[in-house]
């Protein structure tokens, strides 16, 4: 039962003590893996620089472009695997950073990060792990919202709290 859907999305990543945010609003390809299983693949903006006009919402016009950043030169890819259990994300395809991200309530798993000229051999990626508080997908057939709390470690060290965020639009 595969079926895909092209759709708007909203993707947000929070941290709840760091100033760190970013949003992309964009459109993404829903693949319909079976009941409760879905592959989500956008292809995202270039990375700008930006300023908060307003509050944090996908639904509002929350940012302004602050000069120009040169594109990466290759598109970056984002592919999120979503089940009400389980969430791998995956960004492809940037010359500057790749990650992969596993995420499951209860669970301490593992970031995964490649920097530029860095092989994607499992050896020399950087590993962090990560401790998902909470992990919630609303919406029936097809998902309308994820939301994933999270901390980030490394060894013993805390890296801050996270919250991501996706609305898929109807």
């Amino acid at each position: 039962m595969l079926t895909y859907h092209r759709k708007p999305v909203c993707l947000s990543l929070i941290s709840t003590d760091l100033p760190i945010w970013s949003v992309v609003e964009a459109a993404a390809t829903l693949y319909q893996k079976d009941h409760e299983r879905f592959h989500l693949l956008l292809s995202t903006p270039p990375v700008k620089n930006y300023e908060a006009v307003d509050n944090l919402s996908c639904t509002q016009n929350t940012f302004q472009q602050q000069g120009n950043v040169q594109a990466p030169s290759t598109p970056r890819i984002l592919w999120l695997e979503i089940s009400p259990y389980r969430v791998i994300m995956t960004m492809q395809g940037n010359d500057q950073l790749s990650y992969r991200h596993f995420w499951e309530k209860g669970v301490y798993g593992i970031s995964r990060y490649w920097l530029p000229g860095e092989s994607l051999q499992l050896s020399q990626a950087i590993r962090l792990r990560n401790y998902t508080r909470s992990l919630t997908l609303n919406g029936r057939p097809l998902p309308e919202h994820l939301r994933v709390e999270y901390e980030l470690w490394t060894g013993k060290v805390q890296l801050g709290s996270y919250i991501l965020s996706l609305e898929v639009k109807h």
